[in-house]
């Protein structure tokens, strides 16, 4: 001890650096700890999300299904209605032809029942026009597929070829929508015998 230094001063260091040790040990067991509990808390917070996600998609999936056969439902109802409104104004004509059947009993004049069935034929088709449906127009036009269904082909000079040349029975469409095509007769060149 003569030298001037406290033997326990070396001592006390080597205690501060074992508690040193042992507190920086203590801090990196809390900080790996902490990091633990974060890791932990961020998976808990991504079921959450991943639940939360998961019940706003079966939501949505439901309310799709729930709108699907809401609006099945109400294209139904449409047609029905639409159906309707057609049957409704038909039935005007069905009572004209209730009239002139009625007329005719007492009458044997052809002419008188020409212009009574001219007149029930006329108030069908001006019906009909109403509701939109109108006769494909075919007669010496080129030939259209998609309006048109060639039965045959007439050679004849009369019309060009390819072009319909009679009309066996008459197409309708209601706007750009084919309701029947018209079957029709295709011009093709007359052979010289």
């Amino acid at each position: 001890m003569d030298n001037g230094k406290n033997p326990f001063s070396q001592e006390d260091e080597e205690i501060k650096e074992e508690v040193n040790k042992e507190s920086q040990e203590e801090i990196k067991e809390e900080t790996k700890e902490e990091e633990i509990n974060k890791e932990e808390s961020k998976e808990d917070n991504y079921k959450e999300k991943y639940e939360d996600l998961d019940n706003k998609y079966l939501r949505l999936a439901a309310d799709f299904d729930n709108f699907r056969k809401r609006t099945s439902q109400e294209k139904e109802e449409l047609s029905k209605y639409a159906c309707a409104e057609v049957l409704k104004k038909i039935a005007g004509v069905l009572d004209t032809f209730d009239r002139a059947k009625e007329h005719l009993k007492e009458i044997e004049d052809c002419k008188v029942v020409k212009e009574s069935y001219e007149v029930a034929y006329k108030q069908l088709l001006d019906t009909l026009k109403k509701i939109g449906m109108e006769e494909i127009e075919c007669l010496g036009l080129e030939f259209n597929p998609s309006e048109h269904e060639a039965i045959t082909q007439i050679p004849t000079d009369e019309y060009e070829q390819d072009h319909v040349a009679c009309v066996m029975q008459k197409g309708y469409k209601i706007g750009d929508r084919i309701i029947r095509p018209a079957l029709v007769g295709v011009a093709k060149k007359k052979e010289d015998e």
